[in-house]
């Protein structure tokens, strides 16, 4: 599964980012890389960005960005 087809209030761990230019680079600035723990918190009117939580702080992907994240879903508690 990747991060653009998760739904507010899932959690995850990510797996692996199927990217490795500047976008990955990116991502990985930003904190998303494997092992990390995140939380979809919520998703744009029109879908697009989406919110995410890693470790206290919030993130803001696209789902075109998003959808190089591939993660284990697990249910938010």
């Amino acid at each position: 599964m990747t991060l653009d087809q998760m739904r507010p209030g899932n959690e995850c761990r990510i797996k692996y980012l199927s990217v490795r230019d500047k976008l990955g680079q990116r991502l990985m600035d930003m904190g998303v890389y494997p092992g990390r723990r995140l939380k979809v918190v919520r998703n744009a009117p029109l879908e697009d960005p989406m919110e995410i939580e890693i470790d206290g702080y919030f993130v803001s992907l696209r789902h075109e960005e998003a959808r190089f994240v591939e993660v284990d879903h697990r249910e938010a508690r």
